[in-house]
């Protein structure tokens, strides 16, 4: 199981880096990190696993946070909790070469701030994204896929390309006037 530990910190210079583009098939060393990122991440989102394991919690894990400079990513969005049974559901989306072929004009940021598993203390301020977006790329075994994706899973979407673009979250946030413009975009 993936530790918190082994997820590069925003000092390591590797995050600055763009990652390069998936040739298929993939590799059985790439399936079995995906599936590392997939189960870090849902752990990470079930309150018990996560204090069992020191997980911090997370939604989405791009592939150069592992050291691994490929343009891949995984997001796990908890879309439903069960009280009486305690247990949650999951929708999991993992895209290879992911491009946004499209967005709204509609911005949103998150109204507690954006976090990051590389980011490693609090950061305030707002950081803009689009309230929609869709997103294109391939599944694991190189089928071409398209995603629309909203709010808080746009947010991902986003935040995770532009790791793959060597861009953290905290570089979009104006040093002057973190909440520069907060007035013009919808909280979420």
């Amino acid at each position: 199981m993936l530790k918190t530990k082994e997820i590069l910190d925003e000092k390591d210079k590797r995050l600055r880096q763009v990652s390069k583009e998936v040739v298929f098939p993939l590799s059985k060393e790439d399936r079995q990190q995906i599936k590392k990122m997939v189960e870090y991440l849902t752990n990470s989102q079930i309150e018990e696993k996560a204090e069992k394991y020191d997980l911090r919690p997370g939604m989405g894990m791009a592939a150069i946070q592992l050291g691994t400079p490929k343009r891949y990513i995984t997001i796990v969005n908890e879309t439903d909790y069960n009280e009486e049974t305690g247990k949650s559901t999951f929708e999991t989306f993992i895209v290879i070469n992911p491009k946004i072929i499209s967005h709204s004009e509609e911005m949103i940021y998150v109204e507690m701030g954006e976090g990051c598993l590389s980011v490693n203390r609090e950061v305030e301020g707002i950081v803009p994204r689009y309230a929609r977006c869709t997103i294109e790329g391939y599944d694991m075994d190189g089928n071409p896929i398209k995603i629309r994706a909203r709010e808080e899973v746009s947010i991902a979407f986003q935040h995770e390309i532009d790791h793959l673009n060597g861009i953290l979250f905290v570089d979009k946030i104006d040093p002057k006037n973190p909440f520069k413009d907060q007035d013009k975009y919808r909280a979420i």
